[in-house]
């Protein structure tokens, strides 16, 4: 395939929104407006918890728009924050600030973050196959013996990890996120997230794109008991996609997320502490080119 060409519009490392309270994660910039946020999405990428000093540029809106595509798809499940996507529907404040958030932000609800990183994996891959491989079971779910890596599960798991404000989050049994968020809640959330897997990998596969594994975050609205889906969902950032016409268990698969990124990032000289490397171009286009076809294969087209 060849190279993209680059977007017209530069890239977005950060964004800039005056006279609203602003917290910057590793992609989002999530602004408080007082009665709902306005979550930006940049270019930064991030691997091994480590922000890269080189943005993907267009990234954001990828993002944002596949996010958006499947929280329509997930509403006959569950609730979750999303009230505007488009510029206009914002509220007018925010309306000289448009070429900044066209195609990568969103309006949505104020909730308090349930502390659980919420991930089901339908395949055996990355930091749940290490430790298979050291325990035969994954945050205390046994599975059975003999899997190869990359291998589908017999069902779905639901493998939820701590929910680090800084350095790497860590796997926990169920029995541990009840303990964090209350075994009812986290019962709740468990059905849900499976479900939600569900329903996206069989229409990710109708779609040539193997999902095989993804994390959910969830939060909860101010005098409601009910969880609401916050944060992005079953992008490349929080997923692993994988192409189902070269997929083969027992070995690494070829991909259309982050994992190209850290490959390449493992071949260098680098401890995996801030500061990131910078990325050379043929990194950044070919990540970029994994990112829009993921959104193009799902979806059908890449944000202009």
């Amino acid at each position: 395939m060849n190279t993209p060409t680059p977007p017209e519009t530069p890239a977005m490392m950060e964004s800039a929104i005056p006279g609203f309270p602003v917290r910057r994660g590793k992609v989002r910039d999530v602004y408080d407006l007082g009665d709902a946020l306005l979550i930006v999405a940049t270019d930064r990428i991030s691997a091994f918890d480590v922000i890269m000093p080189t943005p993907i540029p267009g990234k954001g809106r990828i993002l944002t728009a596949l996010s958006n595509f499947w929280f329509r798809r997930i509403s006959a499940i569950a609730r979750h924050h999303l009230i505007a996507t488009e510029c206009g529907d914002f509220p007018a404040g925010l309306l000289p600030f448009a070429p900044q958030l066209t195609g990568r932000s969103i309006l949505a609800k104020k909730a308090e973050v349930i502390p659980v990183e919420c991930i089901v994996r339908g395949y055996i891959a990355g930091g749940g196959w290490n430790e298979y491989q050291r325990t035969g079971a994954v945050c205390g779910v046994k599975l059975p013996a003999g899997l190869q890596m990359c291998e589908k599960l017999p069902s779905p798991v639901f493998t939820p990890t701590t929910k680090a404000a800084a350095g790497h989050d860590e796997s926990i049994t169920f029995a541990v996120a009840a303990d964090i968020a209350g075994r009812q809640r986290m019962e709740l959330i468990r059905d849900r997230s499976i479900r939600i897997y569900q329903m996206a990998a069989e229409f990710a596969a109708s779609r040539g794109i193997i999902i095989a594994d993804t994390k959910f975050e969830w939060g909860m609205l101010p005098g409601d008991a009910d969880p609401i889906l916050i944060d992005e969902v079953l992008t490349p950032d929080s997923s692993r996609f994988w192409p189902a016409d070269s997929y083969r268990p027992g070995r690494d698969q070829s991909s259309y997320d982050k994992q190209y990124l850290r490959n390449y990032l493992q071949t260098l000289n680098w401890n995996k502490q801030p500061p990131g490397p910078a990325l050379p171009p043929e990194i950044v286009a070919d990540t970029l080119r994994k990112y829009q076809e993921a959104l193009r294969q799902l979806t059908g087209g890449i944000p202009g």
